[in-house]
């Protein structure tokens, strides 16, 4: 099957220009992604020092604010930009008139990468380093889906009538990236609907299970935010762990029964 082909970046340096194109439409965390660099040779000559790319995504994060208020305890948020894969030219060469070279580039993308949904964005970053010419940085947006077991969550939960309100990577330690996402629902139709005000989700994919841990508002007070700030703490009664040899079909009926005995 071929793949759907996209271009992400194309710049022309002088008489030189450079092409990614992706070989996937759709990414899923913990899979490969693949792109084919083409640079194109002008009419001249032309030095080519470098072509850097970068898969990047963006999370929020805490941090003192400044000078005098920083004495006062209180903190701000501040958007970081992280860079899940890297790739660079593995060396200069210089292109002649009308020659093509090519590149292969493949990313092996984390299993725990955030998926493009709500106000969460993935996206590559394509910078070129060339003599005589201004560097020049693009950014492409991709897409990034749930891998099987979270996507069967979340085909549960709406099949119960919860709807996906907001999403939000957050800053938090001990994982593998610098950050959570946390996947914040509310009961529309269904079971949960006048029991619940909302539910948080966040979810951890390592190479034994999908962890999950939920945190449920019956308060009608709010809580947005408040799954992240819970964990590591001791203080999260609410967590499961599903086999990565479940079957597809059995985890939305396992989290669905969990919730239910949980609540």
């Amino acid at each position: 099957m071929s793949f759907i082909k996209k271009t992400l970046a194309t710049f022309g340096i002088g008489s030189a220009r450079v092409d990614s194109v992706l070989q996937q439409d759709v990414l899923y965390p913990g899979d490969k992604l693949n792109i084919v660099v083409h640079v194109y040779g002008g009419s001249t000559v032309q030095a080519i020092d470098n072509i850097e790319m970068q898969l990047c995504c963006r999370y929020v994060d805490e941090e003192p604010l400044p000078n005098k208020d920083r004495d006062s305890g209180h903190r701000r948020k501040v958007h970081k930009t992280y860079a899940l894969a890297k790739w660079s030219l593995p060396y200069a060469f210089s292109l002649e008139p009308g020659e093509t070279r090519d590149f292969d580039v493949e990313f092996d993308l984390p299993p725990n990468m955030p998926v493009t949904v709500g106000d969460t964005k993935v996206w590559l970053e394509t910078g070129l380093d060339i003599e005589m010419a201004v560097d020049p940085t693009d950014k492409d947006s991709l897409t990034v889906r749930p891998e099987p077991l979270l996507d069967a969550v979340f085909s549960a939960f709406e099949e119960q009538g919860l709807r996906l309100r907001q999403v939000e990577c957050e800053a938090a330690k001990g994982f593998s990236l610098p950050f959570v996402q946390e996947f914040e629902f509310v009961p529309t139709t269904g079971p949960f609907h006048g029991r619940w005000r909302e539910l948080e989700i966040i979810a951890y994919r390592d190479e034994e299970a999908l962890k999950l841990w939920f945190e449920i508002d019956r308060a009608m007070k709010g809580m947005s935010g408040m799954l992240v700030s819970l964990l590591g703490k001791g203080d999260l009664k609410r967590y499961l762990e599903i086999p990565i040899s479940t079957a597809i079909e059995d985890v939305g009926p396992m989290v669905l029964e969990y919730l239910e005995q949980a609540s």
